[in-house]
């Protein structure tokens, strides 16, 4: 039977380890913020680079309406692209959420029973780990000192007097001398 090793208390205090947490999270803040900033960037750059200013200071009406129609072929092609990738992600995701269902009917059909605890005894413990060759016992209440009744009893019989009488019998040197002499008799 493998052991499991004890749980440990941690080591750090609540105090450091809330501000640990808090410092992750703000370290977390600002490398989240730094890379939003590089993202913004590269949109940037890329923007210049795909579509750079376009000059129409010296262009004829012509010239200008070729362009604007480039322009529209350029932003029809797009819009096409554009939508095959949506139908395409849509299919996709259908296509998922009918297999999760798929999986929560199939753990429905197939139900764990609950498990029960089981009280095994110490001897059966050691029967199994032993094997049946072994006779050991392991009956702790066997072990255990048996105290009898009747010495309880008797001592809780005590002489019942007049404590009066024996208040003024253990008064002055006579009586703490009886005293002292009865513990040592009792001792020995």
């Amino acid at each position: 039977m493998p052991e499991k090793a004890p749980e440990r208390k941690s080591k750090i205090s609540a105090s450091r380890k809330l501000m640990l947490k808090s410092l992750m999270v703000a370290k977390a803040k600002e490398e989240l913020e730094q890379e939003l900033e590089e993202k913004e960037e590269q949109k940037a750059k890329y923007l210049e680079e795909k579509a750079p200013p376009i000059q129409t200071g010296g262009m004829s009406i012509a010239d200008l309406q070729t362009l604007c129609e480039e322009l529209h072929a350029k932003i029809d092609a797009v819009d096409e692209e554009r939508y095959d990738i949506e139908a395409k992600v849509l299919h996709n995701t259908r296509e998922i959420k009918d297999l999760n269902i798929k999986v929560l009917d199939l753990r429905g059909k197939f139900k764990r029973p609950n498990l029960r605890r089981v009280r095994v005894s110490a001897d059966a413990i050691l029967r199994s780990l032993l094997g049946s060759k072994h006779k050991v016992s392991l009956d702790l209440r066997a072990n255990l000192k048996s105290v009898k009744k009747e010495d309880t009893e008797k001592e809780k019989t005590v002489e019942v007097s007049d404590w009066r009488k024996n208040v003024e019998a253990m008064s002055g040197m006579e009586g703490r001398k009886k005293m002292f002499d009865a513990a040592k008799g009792a001792n020995q």
